[in-house]
């Protein structure tokens, strides 16, 4: 179990890596594979060997088959499935980061999405939940580290800006029951 845990992880991390230089790129020529390219990554250590060719082409394939990334004009881009694999996959890296030291502050974080993009509020509930926060109302969520540099990064990339409003607080009446919930 452990060995394929080690290897999912790595699997993971090759896979986010890719998806993540699409990103911010924007765009993959075929030059990816170019053993002299290849070289240049090892030589930067970015690659354990040079030949991990075929390591980086089959993940490559593998994503495309999936979805997540598409050829167009001989240059890989990002889907929008990849896009939100690749939002998933960073949530988790964050979730296993996160400093389990309670600083006695409450997080809370509000939004007010119209009805008109109720997908959205979806997502946006899903993301929480998948981080770890705890809704108090509809609309109202609540967690107790930091997070800040997570909801900056959530806002922009799902452009919600001005509906998204987080804040700090000292003191929530009750908190027992989340207290509870968190381990603290």
């Amino acid at each position: 179990m452990e060995s394929e845990s080690r290897k999912r992880t790595k699997r993971n991390q090759l896979r986010k890596i890719i998806l993540e230089t699409i990103k911010a790129v924007g765009f993959l020529s075929v030059a990816l594979v170019v053993p002299n390219v290849l070289g240049a990554m090892y030589k930067m250590g970015l690659i354990a060997s040079p030949q991990q060719k075929s390591v980086v082409e089959s993940a490559t394939k593998r994503l495309v088959r999936t979805g997540l990334l598409k050829w167009r004009n001989k240059r890989l881009r990002l889907t929008r499935k990849g896009e939100q694999k690749l939002r998933t996959l960073t949530l988790s890296e964050y979730t296993q980061k996160i400093i389990r030291a309670w600083d006695k502050k409450w997080r809370i974080l509000i939004f007010d999405i119209p009805e008109r993009r109720k997908g959205l509020r979806k997502k946006i509930r899903n993301t929480l939940q998948a981080i770890g926060f705890v809704r108090l109302q509809d609309s109202v969520w609540v967690y107790p580290y930091d997070c800040e540099d997570l909801i900056t990064l959530l806002k922009a990339d799902l452009r919600v800006g001005d509906d998204m409003l987080y804040i700090i607080v000292d003191v929530i009446e009750r908190d027992a029951k989340l207290r509870r919930r968190f381990g603290i």
